[in-house]
């Protein structure tokens, strides 16, 4: 996994995080829902990314 790639699951995780937390303390449910939705992808690209890793080796 490039380090271009690992910042931008980290950041898309991050930015994620901070939504749900802003939703909640706001009680608005579409920025929680956008923000677990935002760490999913994250998340995902993350393993996507190791997979390709475990292959190239």
């Amino acid at each position: 996994m490039s380090a271009a790639d690992k910042i931008k699951a980290a950041a898309e995780n991050v930015a994620g995080k901070a939504k749900e937390a802003v939703g909640n303390v706001t009680d608005n449910d579409k920025l929680v829902a956008e923000g677990k939705a935002d760490q999913a992808k994250g998340q995902t690209r993350d393993k996507v990314e190791d997979v390709k890793d475990v292959f190239k080796n």
